[in-house]
């Protein structure tokens, strides 16, 4: 091995001067080039040049004759007759050293070569030994071959012949019983295809039956197989019939491994293409059969009626279930047909990542079932079942039933279309019906639930409803489904809870499929007749356990204030039960009105601007009816107890909602058909009994119900803009908001002044004020007797107030509603009393200053009210007295809320020296408009 490296590397290297070891490298090669120059120099004893010459350099610099291949070529010989004919030691030394040195490059540039490519070379010669190793062997086994050919041709004879004429023989004997098989076959062949078809194996009655054929043919030289022909096609045809009747089964009851038998079935009789028009023939077939047997089985007409006569022959109880039923039925044809489609598709892609060949015939039969079977079939079979629906529909009489069924049937109707958006069709005939009928059933409902509403309210008791105290309307069961929308809307206002909406128009089959095991059975049997038990009554102990710690909290901050025990026990009584909503019979009935029509609204957002309508309507005479019954009896007319939005919310509802009086029956029918006759007050509820402080009770529960009722109708607000979205008619639901919403607590004032001003003796209190005497000379120590007299009424109104709170929850607001309508009449009634004092000197000033701040000391320890409210139009009354003349005119333009005769009992009294002063300043006040307080 050595000696054959070193000949391929004395190849390279023609003049062997140096032998590459195996391994390493010779360290006589590894010495630089200056270092040879320096031994070079010590030999020689003479010096050359010291510049270092780059071996690039020294290689340009060799003569290309060096370079040659020619074998004849002798470099010894070439330098020596380079010599001159005169030798030069000098010159020869400086020739020897250029040839070494030339020399010492090249034998490096060479040994780096080498050593880059002995990898290269050492892999080659294994490769070599390898392909030696390889002929050997071949070599081998070509010798045992011709080995065994020679001993093959010694031992071959004539016996051997004779086995293969033998064998040959047996062969044809063998094809003869596989006819005579065959023949037997025929026979037998009957009772295989009635096997085969009574297990759905098609494919295989198919096969057996063409097979049967070719064979027939092969052997139509045999008589008996010739008479079978007509049989075969006979049974062929019979199959073929066989194959139809169970493609039709496939539209009511889809099972994948017999459409796959069939489809193969039809593949081999190279029927595929009419097999997918079949299909689409039976599942059209199957629509109108079904609808047909649906509807029968809920009447009992003849048969051979047309489906009209039976839709309209439908009883109305019925007609629910008979619609669920129709669509059920219906969807399981379309979710056949969604299969349908999906097999195809799933067998187009399997067969072509099974195999790369492509099959023309296989092809355009694909191709034709995806045309067959593509977007526009889908939507044929959904307006098939529209068609259907929708007749049934307009034939049945859905005006006169139940609520309940009407929500029930457009919840089945919405279900419908929902399903039919994921595979982008669009109702439209449905629900331009569905629109009609609902406005029109709408109607004719609405009408009926304004005058339920009108018999409540007149036989209503105005008692308290006992609800938990976290009572809210979508604890109702006519809000459960509406529950999770109405979460949603508040977070999100994008919510879109329409009927129809914008989708893709492709056609999604998985999502169809995907809705369908999500639904289980039938989509329509789902959500809609889910009913609970609404459980919003109050429970008294629960309801004690949850107001004890605000009672404790109560007790802890007012146990070290320096109020009287009496203070102290008004406080607690004010606090119990304050948080507990107040609400009546009415007002569950106008929130239950409002849970079906938001039913109905979000099933069909075509009637959502009627349904707000209503709603609204519903509230503002329920606004309108309240302030009517409790403020008849109003004995003080006075324009500030109406806030400006009230009086023209009222105003408004009067117009809009109750029939007038001169209008005639015929009128009332005909152009007030959203109206109501104006109620009357049940008479039940007495207001004139002094001792229950004049139905304080019912005025309480009547305002406060219909304030609650307002919060409800806020909760609802973000769902019903959006429920409005961008319709042009929505203009009335932000006035309705800003304006009569808003207004609610504003008929407090209105409805507890009337109380407030039957249960104070005005007149004994201006007759007793008309006894002071303002003219006392001395500041008085003593208030008059009129102030015990007001707070002997004030101290019994806080006892029946007291008594009320026991029975009713009063919160905050209405305890502080009630006394600041004591503290306007008793600030009223007290300017009046003091404006009729016709002389009054400084004494009488301070007694009336006095008589106000005992009067405000006690009002404020018993209403908790601080400061005493209106305190201020007293005072600054007061104080006016002692303004001068001077003044007196600029205060007065300054204080508008003054009426005429109070300024001119300040003036006559103030200026009473000072008759053309008093006479100019009442001759202005005069001329002056001033409200009546």
């Amino acid at each position: 091995m050595e000696d054959l490296k070193y000949k391929f590397l004395s190849f390279i290297n023609k003049q062997n001067t140096v032998k590459v070891p195996i391994m390493g490298l010779n360290p006589a090669l590894l010495e630089t080039s200056e270092q040879k120059c320096e031994d070079l120099q010590s030999e020689t004893g003479q010096s050359t040049e010291s510049e270092h010459i780059p071996d690039q350099e020294i290689l340009e610099s060799i003569e290309k004759i060096y370079f040659r291949k020619d074998d004849d070529f002798d470099p010894s010989r070439y330098e020596l007759e380079k010599l001159l004919k005169v030798l030069q030691s000098k010159e020869i030394e400086k020739r020897y050293k250029k040839l070494k040195q030339q020399y010492q490059v090249v034998s490096k540039k060479v040994l780096q070569l080498i050593l880059q490519k002995q990898s290269a070379y050492e892999k080659e010669f294994d490769n070599i030994l390898v392909i030696q190793n390889q002929l050997q062997n071949m070599l081998a086994i070509c010798r045992m071959g011709r080995h065994d050919l020679k001993v093959a041709k010694e031992q071959f004879t004539k016996a051997i012949l004779g086995i293969l004429a033998n064998y040959k023989k047996r062969q044809d004997i063998e094809k003869l019983l596989k006819n005579v098989h065959i023949i037997k076959n025929f026979q037998r062949m009957g009772d295989q295809l009635e096997e085969l078809l009574s297990n759905k194996n098609y494919p295989g009655a198919i096969s057996l039956l063409l097979k049967c054929q070719r064979d027939a043919q092969t052997y139509k030289h045999f008589k008996c197989i010739a008479a079978l022909n007509g049989k075969l096609q006979n049974i062929l045809e019979q199959t073929e019939k066989t194959l139809d009747d169970t493609l039709s089964k496939m539209c009511t009851h889809f099972d994948e491994t017999v459409y796959t038998s069939i489809q193969e079935a039809y593949m081999l009789l190279g029927k595929a293409e009419n097999a997918v028009d079949q299909t689409n023939l039976h599942f059209t077939a199957a629509i109108h059969n079904t609808a047909f047997s649906v509807i029968h089985s809920f009447t009992e007409e003849d048969t051979q009626k047309h489906y009209i006569q039976l839709c309209q022959s439908v009883p109305k109880d019925k007609s629910v279930v008979c619609l669920r039923e129709l669509c059920t039925s219906l969807w399981n044809i379309l979710i056949s047909y969604c299969r349908v489609i999906c097999w195809h598709t799933v067998h187009e892609s399997s067969k072509k990542n099974q195999s790369e060949e492509k099959d023309f015939e296989k092809i355009i039969s694909n191709q034709y079932a995806k045309h067959k079977l593509d977007l526009s079939s889908m939507m044929r079979m959904w307006s098939e079942v529209e068609a259907e629906i929708s007749m049934y529909l307009s034939n049945a009489d859905l005006v006169y039933i139940k609520f309940e069924q009407y929500v029930h049937i457009l919840g089945i109707v919405n279900r419908l279309m929902e399903l039919g958006e994921l595979s982008g069709y669009k109702f439209e005939r449905l629900q331009e019906f569905m629109q009609k009928q609902s406005q029109l059933y709408f109607s004719h409902y609405n009408l009926s639930r304004l005058d339920e509403l009108r018999i409540f309210l007149e036989n209503d008791g105005w008692e308290l409803c006992p609800v938990k105290p976290n009572f809210v309307a979508t604890q109702l069961q006519e809000f459960k489904s509406l529950k999770p929308i109405l979460n949603k809307s508040k977070v999100c206002n994008g919510l879109d809870t329409s009927i129809i909406s914008e989708t893709e128009t492709s056609i999604d089959i998985e999502l169809l499929l995907q809705k369908y095991l999500e639904y289980g059975s039938s989509p329509f049997s789902v959500g809609l007749d889910d009913t609970v038990e609404e459980d919003i009554s109050a429970r008294y102990k629960d309801d004690v356990s949850d107001d004890s710690d605000d009672d404790i909290f109560d007790e802890i901050n007012h146990e070290y204030v320096d109020e009287s025990e009496h203070t102290k026990v008004n406080k607690k009584k004010h606090k119990h039960k304050h948080n507990e909503p107040i609400v009546t019979n009415t007002t569950l009935t106008i929130l239950r009105v409002c849970g079906k029509y938001l039913q109905m609204s979000r099933l069909l957002r075509s009637v959502a601007v009627a349904v707000t309508k209503s709603m609204i309507q519903f509230f503002e005479i329920y606004f309108y009816t309240v302030h009517l019954f409790f403020t008849a009896d109003l004995q003080i007319s006075s324009e500030i107890l109406y806030s400006p939005r009230l009086k023209l919310s009222l105003n408004r509802m009067k117009d809009n909602f109750i029939v007038s009086e001169t209008e005639t029956d015929d009128n009332a029918s005909s152009n007030c058909n959203n109206k109501v006759r104006q109620p009357h007050l049940s008479s039940s509820v007495i207001l004139s009994q002094p001792d229950k402080l004049y139905g304080l009770t019912e005025r309480i529960v009547a305002v406060e119900s219909l304030i609650f009722l307002g919060q409800q109708y806020e909760n609802l607000k973000t769902y019903l803009e959006h429920l409005l979205g961008s319709s042009p008619q929505r203009g009335f639901l932000h006035p309705f908001y800003t304006q009569t919403i808003v207004c609610t607590t504003d008929l407090r004032k209105p409805v507890y002044m009337a109380v407030v001003s039957q249960t104070f003796d005005i007149a004994n209190i201006l007759n007793l004020m008309n006894k002071v005497n303002w003219e006392v000379t001395d500041v008085m120590s003593q208030h008059s007797n009129y102030i015990d007299v007001l707070l002997k009424e004030i101290n019994v109104l806080n006892e029946k107030l007291n008594n009320i709170a026991n029975s009713i929850p009063l919160s905050e607001e209405v305890h502080a509603s009630i006394w600041e309508n004591v503290a306007h009449l008793i600030t009223h009634t007290l300017v009046e009393g003091f404006s009729c004092a016709k002389k009054c000197s400084n004494g009488g000033r301070g007694l009336m200053q006095l008589d106000f701040t005992q009067l405000k000391l006690k009002f404020e320890q018993l209403s908790t009210l601080k400061p005493m409210p209106h305190n201020d139009y007293v005072e600054s009354y007061i104080k006016a007295y002692y303004l001068p003349e001077n003044s007196l005119e600029e205060w007065i333009k300054e204080h508008k809320e003054y009426s005429v005769k109070h300024l001119i009992g300040l003036i006559c009294s103030v200026c009473q020296n000072n008759k053309k002063t008093r006479q100019r300043l009442i001759a202005s006040v005069d001329n002056e408009q001033r409200p009546c307080r």
